[in-house]
């Protein structure tokens, strides 16, 4: 470790201990060569004993910086993990970050443009207009075209930092996965993991400025979500430059009252554009926290999204969907038995579960759900007590389905603050209904043959001789097969003949038996002959086949 990584980690675990987070582990579970290890740091005691764990937590995370929030925020969505009361905690993180200077931020820029920023842009605002732990904001006017865009761009050394928090993360991770078990309920290793592909995805804007690309295009004829046209010759690792766009964050809904926005068909659209982009497309904003969304100012009666921040996207495989869809279905059938079959074919437990009681403990966790009204029904909550009760059958929760986890519960949460009668089911029983009808029904099976079409049609002309090659090993095994009949009929026949000659001997032994107890003379005479020819037939059988006599 460097002098640089050395003081990092002594300043992680002086904030770790002046929050008395080693106190939150139980005695238990804290072996000798912990507690000697905290005694080695006897000045660090903890300075607010007054607080609860969940918020000791939090604070300290807010002390550590950026890397540390933005951790604690994606934390805060791990409901299968954590309780309710910490995971509220960590949800209230807030990333306010102070920006940097504004002659550094030209130098990024102007080392990203390979030219001085005047080149392309007037106006250019010293001032930010907005600074997050990863990257910094700042508008401009395009010399082109007029246009006012915004610069966003990384923060100098950023990627060093994070990757350097990230090493000690994932080092105390595996100190803790080895002090709680590897049985453990928590997993930190799998939860740092985790954390690291979110945020590196992030430390590339590149990625970032194709992300919306993509998302405009799917988006492009809507009437419920707007994403920034991205200036693609302007898109680098450490910059991009998109459409500035003026909107009400979402977030301020007095700001939303105040100009007459239909808030019920906003939160309605809010839930249809999840469904879209999971169902749909394939292709989700899997970071869709209130920070990145805004509502449009224009037509507050017809309202429509728009999105920001699409560093963070997720995607589904075709079973994954399709088996998130049946087990919504399931759950409001209250088929339980369907549920829990679905989580066995999915491959999301394992094929040796007890399925009586994985059905069992399912419905004691949704059976309560069913006494609230279906508008008060949460999806992600559903989702959150499925992933959570499957875990105690060993349930390996994937990536993806956490980020589609986290952005339900973000979308749920959005519109029922917009609009708190919000009945999710209504709005999207329907589209599951109808998706889940495109996918099994002629429609479904049109689009999956239109789909491979082009594969069928590069083969069709090699099908005629593909046939006769077919064919013709086909004729060469039923040929090989009857060669292996004929052989064995005739090791049959040998077979028979052998146990024929062996009968006729033993029949021989039995006559001369009896005669001998009949007549002992006539034995002599004749009994000779008898066992003569038996050992004659014994010598024949066992003679060998080239041998000539």
């Amino acid at each position: 470790m460097t002098v640089k990584s050395i003081r990092r980690a002594y300043q992680v675990i002086k904030t770790a201990l002046h929050y008395g987070l080693d106190e939150l582990i139980p005695s238990k579970l804290k072996p000798w060569y912990f507690r000697l290890l905290r005694w080695s740091f006897f000045w660090l005691t903890n300075q607010h004993k007054d607080k609860v764990g969940g918020e000791r937590l939090k604070l300290a995370m807010q002390e550590l910086g950026p890397v540390y929030i933005k951790f604690g925020q994606m934390l805060s969505t791990r409901r299968d993990l954590l309780s309710d009361e910490w995971a509220e905690e960590l949800a209230m993180l807030q990333d306010r970050v102070p920006p940097f200077d504004s002659a550094i931020a030209r130098q990024q820029i102007e080392a990203e443009l390979g030219a001085p920023i005047e080149t392309y842009f007037d106006n250019f605002d010293d001032t930010p207009l907005a600074s997050a732990s990863i990257s910094q904001v700042h508008t401009a006017t395009l010399k082109s075209n007029g246009a006012n865009v915004v610069l966003k761009v990384l923060r100098p050394n950023v990627e060093e930092k994070v990757h350097a928090d990230l090493q000690l993360m994932s080092q105390s991770a595996q100190f803790l996965e080895t002090l709680l078990g590897h049985g453990n309920r928590l997993r930190p290793a799998e939860v740092v993991e985790d954390y690291r592909t979110t945020i590196e995805g992030e430390l590339n804007l590149k990625l970032e400025a194709l992300n919306a690309i993509k998302l405009r295009n799917n988006f492009i004829d809507s009437g419920a979500l707007y994403i920034p046209f991205m200036y693609e010759e302007f898109c680098f690792t450490r910059l991009i430059v998109m459409e500035r766009i003026y909107g009400i964050p979402v977030s301020d809904k007095a700001a939303l009252e105040a100009q007459g926005t239909n808030l019920k068909l906003l939160a309605e659209r809010g839930v249809e554009l999840f469904f879209t982009q999971v169902f749909r497309d394939n292709f989700f904003h899997a970071d869709m926290h209130p920070g990145n969304i805004f509502v449009s100012t224009e037509h507050p009666e017809d309202p429509f999204y728009i999105g920001l921040d699409c560093g963070i996207m997720g995607t589904l495989t075709e079973q994954d969907k399709r088996y998130l869809a049946e087990n919504f279905l399931a759950f409001f059938n209250r088929d339980y038995h369907c549920i829990a079959q679905l989580y066995i074919e999915s491959g999301w437990v394992s094929a040796d579960t007890d399925v009586p009681a994985f059905e069992q403990a399912i419905k004691v966790v949704c059976e309560p759900m069913f006494n609230k009204p279906l508008d008060e029904i949460s999806f992600g909550h559903v989702l959150l007590e499925l992933f959570r009760t499957a875990r105690r059958f060993d349930m390996v929760v994937q990536p993806q389905l956490v980020l589609l986890e986290k952005t339900l519960l973000y979308i749920e949460g959005l519109g029922r603050q917009l609009y708190p009668q919000l009945d999710l089911w209504k709005t999207a029983k329907p589209f599951l209904e109808d998706w889940m009808a495109e996918q099994m029904g002629p429609i479904g099976m049109a689009k999956k043959m239109k789909k491979q079409f082009p594969y069928w049609a590069d083969k069709l002309p090699e099908l005629p001789e593909l046939v006769y090659d077919n064919l013709k090993m086909g004729k060469n095994f039923v040929n090989s097969q009857n060669q292996l009949l004929d052989r064995y009929l005739k090791q049959q026949q040998k077979a028979h003949k052998s146990n024929y000659l062996l009968i006729t001997s033993a029949v021989l032994v039995i006559c001369g038996t009896i005669l001998f107890a009949q007549n002992a003379t006539l034995w002599a005479s004749y009994g000779s002959v008898g066992i003569g020819g038996i050992l004659w037939i014994l010598g024949w059988r066992s003679r060998p086949k080239n041998r000539k006599f």
